[in-house]
């Protein structure tokens, strides 16, 4: 996403777009730093689309109540950051209204929410480790999405399967195919591939329904 553009970009996602999903980092989970409350707030009046944030900070309870009021719709924070007091965490989310969502590290196993998995609207499987664009998609992932599958399907969860990272044409039939249901379309799977982001949507929507046609898509 182009910042000098933001407000012509929002309007072209917000009739396209399942989510917004936007990354906030502390310099201390991952060494960048990137947007806070304040964008949020900036950006909440210009779009009916679900703003989905990723917290990829070390204290995401630091967060939660600016984010909840800042406009957020999901919240999630990485399944490391609340290992201690994950269902503290999950009730002040909902007590904001909020749904709940936890991201999953590529080395982190699905073992690990074991405990709080059935209270989830949302798993995000990282396909890179998290931080950085532009990085190789890691194929050992796509079991962890099987998984995440067939555990939903065994015992009746609700949560969506989302994908962060390297989604784009290389990607999609592996990754639907596997049972992903939400892609985050990022620098490879959206904003390079044209400079008009209307057509370069047009160009991404077709490969993903060529994959199956299921998945919702998240900016």
């Amino acid at each position: 996403m182009n910042l000098m553009e933001i407000k012509h970009q929002l309007a072209v996602l917000d009739s396209r777009a399942d989510f917004l999903h936007i990354d906030i980092m502390d310099g201390h989970y991952v060494k960048n730093i990137t947007l806070s409350p304040f964008f949020i707030e900036q950006i909440r009046p210009h779009t009916k689309v679900a703003i989905d944030m990723h917290l990829m900070v070390e204290e995401p309870t630091d967060f939660i109540e600016a984010m909840a009021n800042a406009g957020a719709d999901y919240i999630c924070p990485h399944a490391e950051t609340i290992n201690r007091d994950a269902f503290r965490v999950i009730n002040l989310i909902r007590s904001y209204g909020k749904k709940v969502g936890v991201v999953l590290n590529p080395a982190t196993p699905v073992s690990f929410i074991h405990h709080y998995i059935h209270l989830l609207d949302k798993i995000t499987v990282m396909t890179v480790d998290p931080g950085y664009t532009g990085q190789p998609f890691i194929p050992e992932m796509v079991q962890k999405v099987q998984e995440l599958k067939a555990l939903k399907q065994a015992h009746g969860h609700r949560y969506l399967i989302e994908i962060d990272g390297s989604c784009n044409t290389r990607t999609y039939n592996t990754l639907v195919g596997a049972g992903a249901k939400v892609m985050i379309v990022g620098t490879s799977g959206l904003f390079n591939i044209h400079e008009d982001l209307a057509t370069a949507w047009n160009m991404m929507r077709e490969s993903i329904d060529e994959a199956q046609g299921l998945a919702q898509v998240s900016a």
